[in-house]
């Protein structure tokens, strides 16, 4: 089993930046595929952006060039650093884990503001 634990989501001004965190523990490869999703009321989840445990990066259209994710692969932790932020990127944000194409885990989610 692997728990995901989310952290970093606020409240921040159209504009701001936030920067989320996402711990992994338990039974992990160092292959792992680590991401975030965002799901905003009556909204279906949806991809952000992901990175390979060698670094290679995919980001959504809506987010490219403001958004940029990390990994920290020592303490299996992925980044997202949230720039320019949009009131349409408010959403609960997801972090996930994904070791095949039918094993994948989830965090709980950490919400995320956007008004002024």
């Amino acid at each position: 089993q692997v728990q995901l634990v989310e952290s970093g989501g606020g409240l921040v001004q159209p504009g701001g930046s936030l920067r989320l965190s996402c711990a992994a523990s338990g039974r992990l490869f160092s292959l792992d595929v680590m991401g975030w999703y965002r799901q905003a009321p009556v909204k279906q989840r949806e991809f952000v952006a992901d990175i390979t445990s060698g670094g290679t990066t995919y980001y959504a259209d809506s987010v490219k060039g403001r958004f940029v994710i990390s990994r920290d692969n020592a303490k299996n932790t992925v980044y997202l650093q949230m720039n320019s932020l949009k009131p349409e990127d408010a959403a609960a944000y997801y972090c996930n884990l994904k070791q095949s194409t039918t094993v994948e885990y989830w965090g709980q989610g950490t919400q995320v503001t956007v008004s002024s």
